[in-house]
Order: C-alpha cells, then structure tokens, then sequence
C-alpha cells in the first residue's frame, strides 16, 4: 500500500494559514494598521474601494524598510520582533508574528513601496499569490505604501461569502477606530471611493475620544488613572446618567491592543451597580498596561483574546479603578471603597496579587428568566410549565402536525367563559400581567409578548408592502457616528416599507419626517440607537435574513418595555394580539412570552406536597 501522507504545497499550505489570519477586508486593514503604527508612523492614510474588496491600500510615514527586509517580510513568520523564546514573554509590539503580509499575499495582488529615511532610492515589490513579478528600485516618499488589490481573487470560494459593501465598509470602520482610539498621538484618514469618511487629528485620548464619537462626550465622561508596580489603568468612562440602552460603546485595550473580555466588561459593569438601569450600559475606553511576562497574546489568530496569569487580580483591580474614578468626581451616590487602603500604589504587584488569593472571588451573576423565577422543590418551571401549556395550548412550535384550525380551537378554550368581571388584568411591578384562565392563570411578560406581536407585524408589512406612516409636525435630525450611518443607508429602504419616512441628509446626517401609524415614539434617538445595536448584535449572533433581522431589531426598540404603566384597555388589547400570533409562546429573542399556573398546581404548592 502507497503512503498516503504528504505535505501540503506552499501556496496551499499559505492560503489554509492565511483563512485564519484574513478573514475579510477589515482583517487586512487591521492587520497593516498594526504594521504602520510598529514602524512608528505619525501619520496613516487608509484608502478602500468597492468596501476592500477591490483595494486597499495603507500609507504611512514610518521607518520604511531596506530592499532586503521589503522582500523577507512577505516571507511566512518573518519577523523582527522575536529572536529567542524569551521574546515571546516580552512583546509590546501590534504585530510579532510575521503572518500578516505573507497571508495577505497568498491570496491578493500587492504592490509594496517603502523608503528608509535618509535614504535617496526606494524598493517596489509586486507579488501575487506569494510570487514576486517584480523587485525593483523607485521613488517613493520616505515610510511605506502598500496596495492589496482584489483580494481573495485566487480562492473564489472565500470571495463569495464576503458580506454586501455596506457590511464589510462597517467592518473596516471599527477596526480603523480601534486603531485609532489606541494611538490618538497619530494622525489617521480614511477615503472610502476617494470620498473622505474619517480624519482624526494628532492629539490627546480625550480629544480622540471626542473626534470618534461625539463633542458632546467631553461633559460626560471622566477620567480612570490607578497606578501600582507592574499594572496600570488608565481611560475614560461614562458618568451613569450617560448609559445607553445599546452596548455599542465599549472598549478595553490591553497593551493598547483592543481585546474582548467579558470577564473584565463584567467588573466595569459591577462598578455602576445600582446607577443606571439594569438593561442600560455604560461608556468607556480602558487601557489596562500590564508586564507582558504575566499576559498571553497568543492564543487568538487575531490576537483579539488575551489571558492574564492573575484574572482575579485585573478584575478587582478595575473594578476599584472605576469606582474611584466615578467616586472622585461625585457622580456616585454612595461608594464603600473599604479596600482602598489595602490596594493602594505603594503596594507592589505581587503584594497586591498576595492580598486578592484571599478575597472572595468574584462571580458572574445570571440574569434569570421570568419563568425560572417560580422555581422551588415544588414548582418546576422549566418542565411543569411546559407540560401545563401543552395542556391548554399546543402552538405550531410544539405541535408541528397541529392545524391552524385546531391552534385556533385550542386558544378559544384557553380564554373560554371568561367574562370582563372575571378577567380584569392586572400588572405586576410595570413587568407582569396577570390575567386568569378557566384553569388558573396565566402570566405575560409585557415586554417579550409585545415584542412577539411586532416582529410579525413588520413581517408582514415588509412582505406585502402596506405600509401606512404618520407624518411628523416637525421633522427630527439625527446625526449618527460613520459605522452606525453605514447601518442607516444599509436598512433605509426596508424601514421605509415599514413606514418610517428617512432621508439621507449628507455628512451621517439623516431627517425624520414620518413613523408607522402604529407607533407611538416618544424619543426618535432612542429608538434608532437601539435598533442599529440590535441589528448589529443578530449579525453576530444569528443567521437571519436581512428582513427577520431588521423585523426582530426593530420589535425590540419600538416594543412596550419592562417598567411601563398600561391600563385594563391596553393590557386587553396586548392579551388579544399575542394569542392571534402565529408563535404566541416565544418572542423573537426566544423568550417566554407567557406562563400558565393551573388551580391543581397552587394547591400542590401551598400543600407542601
């Protein structure tokens, strides 16, 4: 029998590599943004065309290479940064692996023009799918300019799972923000189609900070800066009355490197506790500088993921940082800061860690369901309430065979020989209604029904085009950062089928001038903050169609929420539409819309049995 193992062909054993290092335009912008800033650039033009997937192109005014490092640099691990292994316990550097350049041409056309300062004469590279055309000597400015033209051209399988223009745009947008926000002493551009999208000017973090989001940042946050051997953290974050319902603003840079951690977002989040509301969420922009020797940045190809040696000692320490911060500039109503004394600067690193392997550790508490709220000894809710509602009412969810006509049947049984004196409604605490059932009664979570019974109503709409608006006596402008306007030009024509009379007003501007009929809003901010959140969060999370999507976001953010009054009449109306859904049992989100409580039940409970 012939062998059967082999090693793979350069180029394809490069192009496997370069699918976990470039996954999609954004991975290149990232990946030679980090390149710019290591040469030590000051300032960094960005160009994309066709959202990347034509050009992108990167120029910088940085050290700029020799004509021997310009062709080394495309080779697979080169680098500069590490010579021993002790290195790799030592990285301050963006970029160390060498992976970047070599991955991105195995699979794109680039041209590559870079000058040493000082030096009379450049080097042109062309290379396409890792072979070099051309190496050759130019005129160039001093630093580097590199183009990556049609990118994934040689793997037409990964070219056809790219997202539209306006996705991948987006994507390009935060990864050049992060950049940004991380080195606000370096002047940044960035031209989509040779139209200019973002020009941050050298300055300060505040001032970036400003520039990325908004002026009107500046009076609502203030500045974090704890200090001890081996661990500094520094940034801003929000005053609590500046908590949003969406979690868009949000960044954590370790080493200046934006990481995702949902263990230190966790001890921001703690900070505020019993400040802002539960479904609201702070701002902020942390830089943790910590000694490389007691971080991991290698175990993501992205290196968006990080692991610290003491977990327990970042999350306190944070978590105190913040509620300093708030504290010192009285936007905290009370602060039990006991521990200050214990975990002061003049505490070393490891004094400091010492101290924290005898505090408690600290937990991740789980918001609950509703429904899990009943559960005891006696009651459970996850299998009883189920068996109780398959009982009453067999939805198409669970009984897939069922007919409409009998789902229909079934509903009618649920409410049957109810009269309006028997079955007045009732909140409970502006979350809950109660409303009773031949058997029992029944429990609706206002929220998740309203929810449900909007989601299908913008289905339908969207599927029949019958939309009726109401038109604005005054029309509304609101004016969005770059990522979420390229969310609005995204979603225009489908909310215009729902209703919503929009118009693009230049400069991420856009006017107001008609809603859905239906509803009822109050603040047109709010709603589209939270739309474009939730919209951006299904991307991530689910694979829906672009219409279930902008139906299920939408439903969210124009839906009854938890703490809102309702009287008998609206409360009727809310019971009537839910149980005239399709799915009345979950909300888009698959939540509970509903739980039942039969007669036999209670009496088990309070008999102890």
């Amino acid at each position: 029998m012939s062998n059967r193992i082999h090693l793979l062909p350069d180029t394809i054993a490069n192009q496997i590599a370069a699918g976990e290092v470039i996954q999609r335009p954004a991975s290149v912008v990232k990946e030679l943004l980090e390149n710019s800033i290591d040469s030590g650039a000051t300032h960094i033009k960005v160009i994309v065309k066709n959202a990347g997937k034509t050009l992108v192109q990167i120029i910088d005014d940085g050290c700029g290479m020799s004509g021997t490092d310009a062709r080394m640099c495309f080779e697979k691990h080169a680098t500069s940064k590490i010579r021993t292994v002790d290195d790799l316990f030592n990285i301050r550097t963006m970029g160390f692996r060498g992976e970047a350049l070599a991955s991105v041409a195995a699979i794109a056309q680039v041209e590559m023009k870079t000058r040493l300062h000082n030096e009379p004469i450049g080097t042109c590279i062309e290379i396409e799918g890792m072979k070099v055309l051309k190496q050759e000597p130019c005129q160039t400015a001093e630093g580097t300019s590199i183009s990556v033209k049609n990118l994934f051209f040689n793997v037409p399988a990964r070219r056809n799972f790219l997202k539209s223009d306006n996705v991948e745009l987006r994507n390009i947008f935060e990864e050049f923000q992060r950049v940004a926000l991380s080195h606000p002493k370096v002047s940044m551009q960035l031209f989509s189609n040779e139209h200019e999208v973002f020009h941050y000017k050298s300055g300060n973090l505040k001032q970036r900070i400003c520039a990325v989001f908004d002026a009107k940042h500046e009076a609502q946050i203030v500045p974090v800066e704890e200090r001890t051997s081996g661990l500094e953290i520094y940034g801003f974050v929000g005053k609590p009355d500046f908590a949003k319902k969406t979690r868009g603003e949000q960044y954590i840079f370790v080493n200046k490197r934006f990481v995702k951690s949902p263990y230190i977002n966790h001890a921001i989040n703690v900070a505020y506790e019993q400040m802002i509301a539960k479904d609201s969420f702070p701002f902020y922009v942390l830089f943790i500088d910590v000694d490389p020797q007691r971080i991991d940045i290698n175990v993501h190809p992205q290196k968006y993921e990080v692991k610290f040696e003491d977990e327990k000692l970042i999350y306190t320490f944070v978590n105190l940082a913040t509620k300093h911060a708030l504290g010192s500039y009285s936007v905290m109503p009370t602060l039990d800061f006991t521990q200050e004394d214990s975990l002061n600067k003049n505490k070393t690193f490891d004094q400091v860690s010492s101290w924290l392997v005898h505090q408690e550790q600290p937990t991740l508490k789980v918001d609950r369901k509703f429904a899990h709220d009943f559960h005891s000894k006696s009651f459970d809710a996850d299998s009883k309430v189920q068996s109780n509602w398959e009982q009453l009412y067999e939805t198409k969810l669970s009984r897939a065979n069922d007919t409409e006509e009998v789902v229909e049947k079934k509903v009618d049984e649920l409410f049957h020989d109810r009269s309006k004196e028997e079955a007045v409604p009732y909140q409970i605490q502006k979350r809950y209604i109660v409303s009773n059932i031949r058997s029992g009664f029944i429990l609706i979570d206002q929220q998740s029904a309203h929810e449900r019974i909007l989601f299908e109503h913008y289905i339908r709409l969207m599927a029949h085009n019958s939309k009726t608006s109401q038109q604005q006596l005054f029309p509304v402008t609101l004016e969005f950062n770059a990522v979420d306007a390229q969310i609005m030009v995204e979603i225009l024509p489908s909310i215009q089928a729902l209703g919503f009379d929009v118009q693009e007003f230049g400069s991420n501007s856009f006017v107001i001038h008609a809603f859905p009929a239906e509803l009822q809003v109050h603040n047109e901010r709010q709603v589209f903050e939270e739309l474009i959140e939730q919209y951006k969060n299904n991307l991530s999370v689910s694979k829906l169609s672009k219409r279930e999507n902008l139906a299920k976001s939408l439903a969210y953010s124009t839906s009854i929420k938890r703490g809102q009054q309702l009287s008998v009449a609206e409360m009727r109306n809310l019971i009537d539409e839910l149980f005239a859904c399709e799915n009345a049992y979950l909300s888009p989100n698959g939540r509970h819309t509903f739980i039942t409580m039969s007669f036999d039940d209670l009496e088990k409970m309070f008999s102890g049995k």
